[in-house]
């Protein structure tokens, strides 16, 4: 288990919810970039992407971004060249490659959120906020593997009864729209079924409880504690415009002196935070193991 993994849903959530909401609304290459190292080192050090399809579908996401703000976007008083009467600037380039790097940051980080907040974390964070909305989420979360496995067994049985035997377009359309059917009458039946089975546990006449086996400790008052001191320290700066930077007509970058240097250092702080605690429990456990 990670150092991430055993920290509470809400502390979680607060951290990501802290880093990504200064990625997507702050337009600055510095914190940008810090913001993609450190969601890609995340997500290396966690290996919370696991197929590298996955890594090459977010890359050439990024490349595609990049190459379509210059090509469309005739803004920008520094000319680098012109392509076919398109004039193509250094501020159109760089505001392609800052908008693409916000896109990759937020994929990689919420592909280590979902991948450290599972369906029994989602259920804790929502059923102590709400026990509906819990209660429809672990249904939601529940039929999903059970409707991928009820098509394979749809499907399984149509292969066996010969309905697959014409390798063509048509055939394979044919049988999908069969399994489809067969599996929207399979869901409804369940669905009336479960809502059968809630009434007779009399579900909905009395005040609903809820079980929680998450615990606030003091490490996760420590985490939380540092990591909204660190985001105060990146969002004071920005509110006060010691962050600014303007891309259109010409680069602008504003620089406050102290106030500046407390938003770069407090954000990538921020950002190294969790790199710090997965590498500390990865060298704690590979410690312990060599004295075994």
């Amino acid at each position: 288990m990670h150092a991430l993994d055993r920290l509470n849903p809400f502390t979680i959530t607060a951290y990501f919810l802290a880093v990504a909401g200064i990625a997507m609304f702050c337009a600055h290459p510095v914190l940008l970039t810090m913001t993609l190292a450190g969601a890609v080192t995340l997500c290396l050090v966690r290996r919370d992407v696991k197929r590298r399809y996955t890594h090459l579908l977010y890359w050439g996401l990024f490349a595609l971004t990049v190459l379509i703000n210059p090509l469309f976007s005739r803004h920008g008083a520094t000319v680098l060249l012109v392509i076919g009467n398109k004039p193509i600037s250094l501020e159109a380039i760089l505001w392609g490659l800052t908008s693409a790097g916000a896109v990759l940051a937020t994929l990689y980080l919420f592909a280590s959120f979902s991948a450290i907040m599972q369906s029994d974390k989602l259920l804790y964070l929502f059923g102590s906020l709400s026990p509906k909305l819990s209660l429809i989420l672990s249904m939601g979360l529940r039929y999903v593997p059970l409707l991928s496995a009820q098509w394979h067994k749809i499907k399984q049985t149509q292969t066996v009864l010969g309905l697959y035997k014409e390798d063509n377009v048509i055939d394979r359309v044919r049988g999908a729209l069969r399994i489809f059917w067969a599996l929207l009458g399979w869901a409804l039946e369940n669905g009336i079924v479960t809502a059968g089975s809630m009434t007779a546990r009399a579900y909905g006449t009395g005040k609903r409880t809820h079980y929680a086996v998450f615990s606030f400790t003091r490490r996760d008052a420590l985490y939380l504690s540092l990591a909204l001191a660190l985001a105060a320290g990146t969002i004071v700066p920005l509110a006060l415009g010691a962050l600014d930077f303007v891309f259109y007509p010409t680069v602008v970058l504003t620089h406050a002196g102290a106030l500046s240097w407390l938003g770069y250092l407090s954000y990538g702080a921020l950002i190294a935070l969790p790199i710090l605690a997965e590498t500390e429990d990865t060298a704690k456990w590979k410690y312990l193991r060599s004295k075994i």
